[in-house]
């Protein structure tokens, strides 16, 4: 979810495959994505890629093979952690093949079945390619679709998992997308003790309570509930790093206006999701409440004494969704 380099496809093709593939066969038995009622609906349209759990599995399958990458030694988890909320924390960059280093740190991957744009610059608009740029991505995983289709094709364990899939043997580059597409749509973050709060279930403490009432005084505008982004692009005010020379989603969209606007990340499993910002500087969350508590950083200053920095915290701990972190149906496959 990281780089917004496509290794040359473009933007049409991409659209023409999307309807080419769009009424692609599925088989397998249905699966409806489970969310909490008050959430708005997702954004992802099923009726393109219906969820079955085959074609979960088979997406599962292929998120944690490093088959994906050139030389067969990255996969989509090297990056994307289950137990750190599908994130990395070992490093500040994503790292690929041949210990080659990233331009961004890894976006957390959850609910994305409500997101619109992907990746840091939203270079990406549809899940079902969102995998095309770091397989492509000579920092990342150095390879082409075509040659995954091949190489899939070649094995004996991946064709009749196809076949259970999507009703044909034979692997292609749209398959392999909708499978970890799929996969990827399970990821729903809904049962952190917030949700169980907002459930009647449970309560806050006094001190969360107030970390509460501070988030929304300061925090909701952009990190808006119950998804905790509002899943659009904003400036930080964090300084340009002049060894990336990293402007964000303007890069993207040719528009001035959008320079050093990045896409703003979900707060849901912040605390396991460390380190913080496009480009990793903050390996710690209190320093990222400093940031923004003792600069000038945004429009509006945020102004925190050391204690509701405290109860700050503390609500974002509420964000923590350990059902999701260990969910052994997204763990790697252990047949």
């Amino acid at each position: 979810m990281r780089n917004s380099h496509l290794g040359g496809i473009s933007l049409i093709l991409l659209v023409f495959w999307l309807v080419c593939t769009a009424q692609m066969r599925q088989s397998g038995d249905p699966i409806v994505l489970t969310h909490p009622a008050s959430w708005p609906k997702p954004q992802y349209e099923f009726s393109k890629n219906p969820l079955t759990r085959q074609g979960i599995e088979l997406g599962r399958r292929l998120f944690y093979d490093p088959i994906l990458s050139r030389d067969s030694t990255i996969s989509c988890a090297s990056c994307h952690l289950s137990f750190t909320a599908f994130a990395h924390v070992d490093h500040t960059l994503s790292h690929g093949i041949e210990n080659r280093i990233g331009t961004r740190n890894a976006l957390v991957l959850s609910n994305l079945a409500w997101s619109t744009y992907f990746m840091w610059d939203g270079a990406v608009q549809h899940l079902d390619f969102q995998a095309l740029a770091p397989i492509a991505h000579p920092l990342e995983m150095d390879f082409s679709i075509e040659k995954v289709v091949q190489r899939l094709n070649e094995t004996k364990r991946y064709p009749m998992r196809f076949f259970q899939a999507f009703g044909d043997s034979t692997a292609t580059g749209a398959a392999v997308l909708k499978a970890l597409a799929q996969f990827e749509l399970t990821l729903v973050s809904a049962n952190a003790k917030y949700d169980r709060v907002k459930a009647g279930l449970d309560a806050f403490s006094d001190q969360e309570q107030n970390g509460y009432r501070l988030f929304q005084q300061n925090c909701a505008s952009c990190h808006a509930e119950p998804l905790f982004t509002h899943g659009s692009f904003e400036q930080n005010g964090l300084p340009i790093d002049t060894g990336l020379n990293d402007y964000g989603r303007v890069r993207i969209s040719q528009n001035p206006a959008d320079t050093l606007k990045f896409k703003v990340p979900t707060l849901r499993n912040i605390e396991f999701s460390y380190p913080y910002m496009h480009d990793g500087r903050f390996r710690k969350l209190r320093d990222v409440i400093n940031y923004y508590a003792e600069t000038n950083a945004l429009k509006q200053k945020i102004e925190l004494t050391p204690n509701e920095k405290i109860d700050l915290l503390a609500f974002l701990f509420t964000l923590t969704d350990r059902d999701f972190l260990f969910n052994p149906t997204f763990g790697f496959p252990m047949d």
